[in-house]
């Protein structure tokens, strides 16, 4: 990402293709009943008019993926990183019994883009890359062009990191409790009732105590994904990591132990400042 690009970015916004994403559509009388059983976040929220943020947990509360969920009449549509499509459904698949619910993998059936800045397209409001924007769902082998810069897979995963935007598999992944990527005002809903996951991160929430925490960092020197982050010990690991078009420094994302935020930290010898 040049410098230009950054600015223009910030200033006008843009649009980005996410039809490789995962697309998921859930039918049935049961569907908001079951999707509420399976999720973070209360599925009842869901509408046409906007996208809801929610996590899939495992029995223990960590993550099994991350999706965004909006409501039609008769569906409820989900997507999510490409790289979950097939165990995503699976998971969502393994709990329909009784159900009157039917998952449908439409991963190709869909064009999905966002966009966001003034003047934003008709379309569904999502907020997914640090700022309040829009979804457009086309069919495949229709036409949409939006009024405005395209980013690339490459600036868009610049831009993410610069937003602080955690992201499957680097920051959400097996390994992590939604809280500890400071999901929980945005992702969990703490009075909607059970799901699997939910007596785990409740425990969280009543305590606050958690393994790691995700800390947005910058520093002059280069600096790699999967290294160590110290204080007088190993206390975490960097998890992404790119250059500010800009100022030329390091600026990434990382995972470290609950309460070492709050002491200096470095990599490699180098010290980390806090954004």
């Amino acid at each position: 990402m040049t410098a230009e690009t950054f600015q223009d970015i910030t200033q006008n916004g843009a649009a980005v293709n996410l039809s490789a994403r995962a697309k998921f559509r859930l039918t049935g009388n049961d569907r908001i009943r079951y999707l509420n059983g399976q999720v973070t976040n209360d599925v009842r929220r869901a509408s046409a008019q906007s996208t809801l943020y929610a996590c899939v947990t495992d029995a223990k509360g960590r993550i099994a993926g991350d999706v965004f969920i909006h409501a039609t009449e008769d569906a409820l549509l989900l997507d999510a990183e490409p790289g979950l499509r097939e165990s995503l459904g699976l998971r969502l698949e393994r709990y329909i019994v009784a159900d009157d619910a039917e998952l449908t993998d439409v991963s190709d059936e869909w064009q999905l883009w966002h966009v966001w800045g003034a003047h934003m397209p008709q379309g569904i409001q999502s907020t997914r890359f640090g700022h309040e924007g829009v979804d457009v769902w086309r069919p495949v082998g229709t036409t949409f062009e939006p009024e405005r810069q395209v980013l690339t897979d490459e600036d868009l995963e610049i831009w993410r990191i610069l937003q602080k935007v955690p992201r499957w598999p680097h920051e959400l992944n097996a390994e992590t409790f939604p809280p500890e990527a400071g999901l929980e005002a945005r992702a969990m809903d703490f009075f909607k009732g059970c799901y699997i996951g939910q007596e785990v991160l409740s425990r969280i929430k009543t305590t606050g105590k958690m393994p790691r925490e995700m800390i947005a960092f910058e520093t002059e020197t280069a600096v790699m994904v999967g290294a160590e982050i110290w204080t007088d010990k190993a206390v975490g690991t960097v998890t992404s990591v790119t250059t500010h078009p800009v100022t030329g420094f390091t600026v990434g994302l990382g995972m470290v132990r609950q309460g070492a935020a709050g002491s200096p930290l470095s990599v490699s010898g180098a010290v980390l400042c806090r954004r």
